[in-house]
Protein backbone atom coordinates (compact mmCIF):
# COMPACT_ATOMS: atom_id res chain seq x y z
CA UNK A 1 0.00 0.00 0.00
CA UNK A 2 1.58 3.38 -0.84
CA UNK A 3 2.22 5.72 1.69
CA UNK A 4 -0.30 7.91 0.96
CA UNK A 5 -3.00 5.96 0.81
CA UNK A 6 -2.12 4.58 4.07
CA UNK A 7 -1.77 7.44 5.46
CA UNK A 8 -5.32 8.67 3.91
CA UNK A 9 -6.59 4.82 5.66
CA UNK A 10 -4.72 5.75 9.65
CA UNK A 11 -5.92 9.57 9.53
CA UNK A 12 -3.08 11.54 9.62
CA UNK A 13 -1.06 13.80 7.14
CA UNK A 14 1.15 12.10 4.24
CA UNK A 15 4.21 14.56 6.02
CA UNK A 16 3.07 12.57 9.16
CA UNK A 17 3.73 9.27 8.02
CA UNK A 18 6.98 10.29 6.53
CA UNK A 19 8.21 10.97 10.29
CA UNK A 20 6.74 7.61 11.44
CA UNK A 21 8.49 5.76 8.50
CA UNK A 22 11.99 7.46 9.37
CA UNK A 23 11.96 7.15 12.81
CA UNK A 24 12.23 10.72 13.73
CA UNK A 25 8.44 11.42 15.51
CA UNK A 26 9.73 12.39 19.26
CA UNK A 27 5.97 10.93 20.73
CA UNK A 28 3.08 8.93 19.18
CA UNK A 29 -0.19 8.97 19.59
CA UNK A 30 -2.10 6.20 21.45
CA UNK A 31 -5.55 7.55 18.70
CA UNK A 32 -2.56 7.03 16.14
CA UNK A 33 -1.33 3.79 17.20
CA UNK A 34 -4.70 2.42 17.49
CA UNK A 35 -5.73 3.58 13.81
CA UNK A 36 -2.24 2.06 12.57
CA UNK A 37 -2.80 -1.40 14.16
CA UNK A 38 -6.53 -1.53 12.53
CA UNK A 39 -5.03 -0.25 9.29
CA UNK A 40 -2.24 -3.11 9.00
CA UNK A 41 -4.07 -5.70 11.58
CA UNK A 42 -0.99 -6.18 13.93
CA UNK A 43 -0.45 -5.62 17.44
CA UNK A 44 1.46 -2.34 18.73
CA UNK A 45 4.44 -4.73 19.75
CA UNK A 46 4.96 -5.41 16.15
CA UNK A 47 5.65 -1.97 15.56
CA UNK A 48 7.72 -0.45 18.38
CA UNK A 49 10.53 -1.25 19.35
CA UNK A 50 12.79 0.52 22.96
CA UNK A 51 16.09 1.75 21.79
CA UNK A 52 18.02 3.62 25.00
CA UNK A 53 19.08 7.02 24.33
CA UNK A 54 22.83 7.42 24.29
CA UNK A 55 24.55 8.72 27.85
Amino acid sequence: MPSGERAEKIGISPANMSILKTGKAKALRLTTLDAICKALDCQPGDLLEYRAEPD
